[in-house]
């Protein structure tokens, strides 16, 4: 007789998991909250527009392509995949911004022209990180994060002092123009901490921008949800919507099943895929791994201000994903981590998914998909989120030349509060805890719950960490898990 698997949440990690566990032979079915799947990388969609709600950059796509081969399949299978060319663009004021190719070689002359000698430079620096990416991505991130000796391999003990340097140093010994050193710096806020506070080994995704690429599928993001969706159904697992757990049941030290909607439903083995933090307090607190004083001592990567904005007219001087650094990059980024408050002058982010698939809006409009990184925890109201989205909205218009304000059909608005109230999230962080030092590896939350047998945690806040990529990664090493413990 199978072993019954209660899986909670639908996002990246959990469906990647139940697909894996299905694959091994389990009973498998998953409960999800909110009226549609995908946790955080829902969709929405108003008069003709749609919008992918959290995730937008479809980086590494090799582990996506490992995911899908594990299953004898391939991302084609599913969804349409186009490398994005440019990749990029990155605004420093009005007529002032550096355009990101898809391959090295032209940006190694885009950094040449800004600054002499940096060319070479980067082709150097980029062969570290490549070097890094094939010891992470290719090996380390598939180790469950039990043990500190996961980290000990002959690869990466030449690279130890890696993890004692940071990505800010690192950058600046090589570089020296402010704008080069942003555009390698941002790759690590996908980690959640500022580059002074990442360990110089995830220069890794430096590898995954320039040398990899970015991509996107064709429908967004939520494309490629549906897709898992439809491998996890013909592997033959359940997915229940609308069912929010209520509890999680234990008895004599083991897992024995969930109370949904009222309803006391069995299990040998249950998984959360929802925020770590909240499904500890499914748990009676005698059965809690992690205390409120650990969460509140943990380095959590920012919330976000999002806005959905439907324009009722082919906008100008973009490209698909845009990058407003035309204000203090590390003023920005103390006011998230060091003393968390509402920026005076936010760096923001704009994608315009309309304008690689005129589809995803109404034929002669626009879409657009705005974010800002703010610290979570933060206060959220209507009044803040009107007066940023005037800040943003008019450096937009004044950087890329243009008047949109009065060609704005609708705002939808997605915050602090939502995060809470949609996914159950730790202060409204949006990308779970930072890789920092000392978040890294065996030193996050675990996936297999030391106070309680048949109890699983995935997801950004275990291991390997925040990021699509790695929560599919996260979905397999507790679907082995399970398997090896169970």
């Amino acid at each position: 007789m199978k072993k019954k698997i209660k899986i909670i949440g639908s996002g990246f990690s959990a469906l990647a998991a139940s697909c894996y566990l299905a694959q091994k032979g389990y009973e498998v079915d998953v409960y999800e909250k909110n009226s549609t799947i995908g946790g955080r990388a829902r969709q929405l969609k108003r008069d003709g527009f749609t919008f992918d709600i959290g995730p937008s950059w479809y980086w590494m796509p090799d582990v996506f392509e490992k995911f899908f081969g594990d299953f004898n399949k391939k991302p084609s299978d599913y969804y349409q995949l186009t490398k994005l060319s440019p990749a990029y663009k990155v605004f420093f004021g009005i007529d002032d911004f550096v355009t990101i190719a898809d391959n090295l070689p032209e940006i190694v002359k885009t950094f040449e022209a800004i600054e002499k000698g940096s060319g070479e430079k980067l082709s150097s620096f980029m062969k570290e990180a490549q070097s890094n990416y094939n010891i992470a991505i290719k090996d380390l991130v598939y180790r469950p994060g039990e043990s500190p000796l996961e980290l000990i391999t002959l690869e990466t003990a030449t690279k130890v002092n890696q993890f004692f340097s940071n990505i800010s140093k690192d950058v600046r010994k090589k570089f020296k123009n402010k704008k080069l050193i942003q555009i390698l710096e941002f790759p690590v806020l996908f980690l959640g901490a500022k580059p002074s506070d990442t360990p110089s080994f995830y220069s890794f995704m430096n590898y995954a921008d320039f040398g990899l690429g970015t991509w996107q599928p064709k429908d967004g993001m939520y494309s490629v949800i549906l897709g898992i969706e439809k491998l996890a159904k013909e592997l033959g697992v359940t997915i229940h919507t609308n069912t929010p757990i209520e509890k999680i049941l234990v008895e004599n030290k083991k897992a024995v099943g969930i109370v949904v909607n009222g309803e006391t439903i069995a299990a040998d083995i249950v998984l959360s895929g929802a925020d770590y933090h909240h499904s500890e307090t499914l748990l009676d607190v005698q059965y809690r791994q992690y205390s409120e004083k650990y969460w509140s001592k943990k380095t959590f990567a920012p919330s976000s201000l999002l806005f959905y904005v439907g324009f009722d007219k082919k906008l100008k001087n973009i490209e698909h994903h845009n990058l407003f650094f035309d204000v203090d990059f590390d003023k920005h980024a103390e006011d998230i981590y060091d003393n968390p408050k509402w920026p005076k002058e936010p760096l923001f982010y704009a994608n315009f998914t309309s304008v690689t698939n005129e589809n995803l809006a109404p034929n002669g409009y626009e879409n657009g998909f705005f974010l800002i990184p703010i610290a979570p925890g933060i206060e959220d109201t209507q009044e803040l989120r009107n007066e940023y989205f005037q800040k943003i909205i008019s450096r937009f218009e004044t950087i890329t030349q243009q008047s949109v304000v009065n060609n704005v059909i609708f705002i939808e608005s997605f915050c602090v509060k939502d995060f809470i109230k949609e996914y159950n999230s730790y202060k409204g962080n949006a990308y779970g805890m930072a890789n920092t030092l000392l978040q890294t590896a065996f030193l996050r939350p675990k996936l297999k719950s030391k106070k309680v047998k048949s109890l699983y945690f995935t997801g950004q806040l275990t291991v390997p960490g925040p990021g699509v990529p790695p929560a599919l990664i996260s979905g397999k090493l507790v679907a082995d898990l399970i398997q090896k413990h169970s």
